[in-house]
């Protein structure tokens, strides 16, 4: 609205023509960036109610971390074209710019070959900001393992993705590695997991009173979330047998812990219930006679 103003100065308030035009001339030339810092604010505005809309916290927040993900990818993809656009518009209200700007778009086939190829790495990062956003392979707040790092997804920006591993540290990723590279995706459709703990014992072991302790201690456990739990014999080798309690959890990070806690309860009852379930080395001896 200032800038508006200005234009009327050299009809209503400044004496002089020639200050007028300068007046007019400099407005002119600050109304793209007037213009885009008014779209930008609009951009942010619409991305801060949608954020305030889509409630992550929630335990089912699939459609949640979708909306954030998208909104978050696609608002400073508008940003960076609002800032191109504005500033081509204040260099061409400048005629020697001007000028030079036409020379430029009649050398743009060699000069956009040797930018392109300058900035591929660049490029190729913005292509898969697109795709990212478009394709969902990982949105905000998806629990990811990468090369071996399990953390959440904290920030999805054009070029790049920022997960925050588990003790703290930030792994700042490419997009166009997530893009090519393999990852497991913990949350892609929902947060629920199985997860399994093993214990080895001896062949003489008690397996059904094992059984049951290991199903009290997961159907007891405030984590559990009521789905799977269950013990079986997953293999045997000379030494031992080796069982598999497998249990489920509404995510990673609760399941841990209920591995955890059940793997302790097992230990604790392997030594103070069950110690004849604990593995033993057996050793024959053969009398031998004396020559």
């Amino acid at each position: 609205m200032a800038a508006l103003a200005l234009l009327l100065l050299n009809e209503l308030a400044v004496p002089s023509e020639a200050l007028a035009a300068r007046i007019v001339g400099a407005t002119q030339m600050i109304m793209p960036l007037l213009w885009g810092w008014l779209v930008i604010t609009l951009i942010r505005f619409a991305k801060h109610s949608i954020d305030a809309h889509s409630d992550i916290a929630a335990v089912d927040n699939l459609a949640a971390r979708r909306r954030r993900t998208r909104v978050d990818i696609l608002t400073r993809i508008a940003t960076i074209i609002v800032i191109v656009v504005s500033a081509g518009l204040m260099l061409l209200s400048i005629p020697a710019v001007r000028e030079i700007g036409l020379a430029l778009v009649a050398s743009a086939g060699l000069a956009g070959l040797a930018v392109g190829v300058a900035a591929q790495p660049l490029l190729k990062n913005i292509v898969g900001g697109f795709q990212l956003a478009f394709t969902e392979p990982v949105r905000i707040d998806d629990v990811v393992v990468y090369r071996g790092e399990w953390g959440r997804v904290e920030k999805i920006g054009l070029t790049y993705v920022v997960l925050r591993i588990w003790d703290d540290r930030r792994l700042v990723i490419p997009v166009s590695k997530l893009v090519e590279e393999p990852i497991e995706n913990w949350t892609r459709q929902t947060s629920q997991l199985l997860g399994t703990v093993f214990i080895h014992v001896d062949h003489a072991a008690d397996i059904g009173a094992l059984r049951d302790i290991a199903l009290d201690a997961v159907r007891s456990h405030r984590l559990w979330d009521q789905r799977v739990a269950g013990l079986q014999v997953t293999d045997m080798t000379a030494q031992t047998l080796e069982l598999r309690i497998l249990m489920s959890g509404r995510n990673g990070s609760e399941l841990f812990d209920l591995r955890c806690d059940v793997r302790e309860a097992m230990a604790r009852a392997l030594a103070v219930q069950l110690p004849g379930s604990l593995n033993r080395n057996r050793v024959m001896l053969e009398a031998v006679e004396a020559s």
